[in-house]
């Protein structure tokens, strides 16, 4: 009998086929076990392919992973199974999120980090306004007819 190798959709966030897909058990009680969980989620924190959600997920998850508990993790880890494009916009204010995510610690800690990196090195009158879609201040499909001749003004 030729063994099959284990599908792809069988494989879940930590676990591999062996493990039960879509379950939130998390093991903190091996040290092992503890190392290789944590390198995995810095992992997902710093490697999402989104620069901006890589540069300030990887640095908040870098801070501050160890001194999470067991629901911190699993806070963290939803946060992470997000899509890039809904989290930014959540976490920069463009868009509102939905109450499963607005009542997630982890989220709200980062929320709260991103908005006071922007209160510190962002004037108001940068900004978009809350709710709305940031603007580029670049646009080169604007060199045609109606467009200005140089820049973007």
């Amino acid at each position: 009998m030729i063994a099959t190798p284990p599908r792809l959709s069988e494989v879940c966030r930590f676990y591999s086929s062996n493990g039960t897909p879509g379950s939130d058990d998390i093991d903190l009680s091996d040290e092992e076990t503890k190392r290789r969980l944590f390198n995995r989620l810095l992992y997902r924190s710093k490697q999402r392919g989104y620069l901006e959600l890589d540069l300030i997920l990887g640095k908040w998850v870098e801070d501050n992973i160890h001194s999470m508990d067991e629901s911190g993790i699993k806070s963290l880890a939803r946060v992470l199974d997000l899509e890039n494009p809904d989290l930014w916009a959540w976490l920069s204010g463009q868009d509102t999120p939905p109450e499963v995510v607005s009542t997630n610690p982890v989220f709200l800690a980062v929320r709260e980090k991103v908005s006071k990196n922007l209160d510190s090195y962002a004037a108001p009158e940068t900004r978009a306004v809350p709710g709305q879609p940031w603007v580029r201040g670049w646009d080169d499909y604007k060199k045609g007819r109606d467009g200005p001749i140089s820049g973007n003004q």
